[in-house]
Formats: C-alpha cells, sequence, structure tokens
C-alpha cells in the first residue's frame, strides 16, 4: 500500500497561484524540485484572456492531461486575479478528473516567514496580517507543530483562516505579510501533497476564492 501512495504522489503536480500585483504557475514532473518549472508574471489590463493564453505557453494540452493534482491559493490576494485562478483551477480539477487543493497565501508563506524570524518551537502561535488601506486588517493564525531548527522539516498549520480584524493584539506574535512569487510556488506545489490521499476527484466543488474583505467594502 506504502509504495502504491509513493508511486501516486510522483505524478505530476500543477500550481496556480497569485498576489496583489501577479499570477504564476508551477509545474513540477516528478516531485523533485530540479524538475520543476516556474512561470510568474505581473498583471495587465487583460488578466481575463491572458491568464489562459500564458498557460497554454507554459504546459501543453499533453502535458496537462497527465497532471495529477493542482494546487492553488485563494487569497487573500488580488480580488480578481484570486476569483480567476481559482476558477481556472476548478475547471482544468474538473475537466482532467484530478484532485485539487487549496490554500490561504498566508499558510503558502507560513513556514517562510517562521523561519526567517526564528521561530522552532513546538505549538509556538503567530498571526501573518496585511494592512487594509482605510481601516482595520486582514489577518490568519499559524501554529508550529514540530520542533525542528530546518525550514524543511517544519509543519506549521492554520489554525485561523485569514479574516478581518480591527486591531492587532500586542500580546501575540504577529508578522506582516510577505508575497515571494518564486518561493511560494515552491511551496503550493510541496503542499500538494498534504491531504493527497484525502482528497476525492470532486474535490473542485469546494475550493472557492478567499474574501476577507469585499471589493464593495
Amino acid at each position: 500500500m506504502k509504495n502504491n501512495q509513493e508511486q501516486r504522489q510522483n505524478y505530476p503536480i500543477l500550481a496556480i497561484h497569485s498576489t496583489d500585483n501577479s499570477f504564476g504557475f508551477g509545474y513540477r514532473k516528478n516531485n523533485e524540485l530540479e524538475s520543476d518549472e516556474i512561470f510568474i508574471k505581473k498583471f495587465d489590463n487583460d488578466l481575463c484572456n491572458n491568464l489562459i493564453i500564458d498557460l497554454n505557453e507554459f504546459i501543453s494540452k499533453e502535458t496537462l492531461h497527465k497532471v495529477n493534482k493542482i494546487s492553488v491559493s485563494i487569497g487573500p490576494a488580488n480580488f480578481n486575479a484570486s476569483r480567476l485562478i481559482v476558477a481556472l483551477a476548478r475547471t482544468i480539477s474538473q475537466q482532467i478528473n484530478c484532485p485539487l487543493n487549496s490554500f490561504s497565501s498566508f499558510e503558502i508563506m507560513a513556514k517562510r516567514i517562521a523561519s526567517k524570524n526564528n521561530l522552532f518551537t513546538n505549538k509556538q502561535s503567530f498571526w501573518i496580517y496585511k494592512k487594509l488601506k482605510r481601516k482595520g486588517f486582514i489577518a490568519g493564525k499559524y501554529k508550529i507543530c514540530n520542533n525542528e531548527q530546518k525550514n524543511t522539516d517544519l509543519v506549521i498549520r492554520e489554525i485561523v483562516l485569514p479574516k478581518l480584524i480591527q486591531e492587532l493584539d500586542s500580546k501575540e506574535l504577529f508578522f506582516e505579510a510577505n508575497y515571494e512569487d518564486k518561493e511560494d510556488l515552491r511551496e503550493l506545489l510541496d503542499s500538494s501533497n498534504k491531504n493527497f490521499l484525502n482528497r476525492s476527484m470532486n474535490s473542485w466543488q469546494k475550493v472557492l476564492p478567499l474574501y476577507p474583505i469585499s471589493p464593495i467594502n
């Protein structure tokens, strides 16, 4: 059984990610870093059409149909970009009949932020936040679940999904969100195996963009 699970996990992975001002794709052929292919691009005025064009240039139709799982970031990020990449990931997952995993943008960067700030203590928690232009913050909470001083061995759980808060509690640790396109795409590729064995082929139905604040507000 274990060999079958490992074999399934080594199938190709497609990652789709967006930030406040960019989007990107990642492809891992055999779960080895050396096989990674990364594409990153700043937004333009016609993201809706160019997203499909750029994806078709990044990955061929034949290769796309070999993808065994997809991972997508659901935000917080640019409102329209999150909506478009989630719709794209859902469509591909449905068409090629493969599982779709989703992760918040803050969860993707949590390991990198913890490592940078030397947070390795088991059960230690911290928040990642993004200041809004007007009043308040978007913040999510994360917890370290091991005690390893190596970034690759860190296990971090998202215990509070990013949400609107009015103020930052001075009694807790807060770190500002910091998007790093290339590193975050690689982490998204790594994260795709987290819940893979528990994912059904219809998992795309439950994946929705994260909107802690609507464009109207």
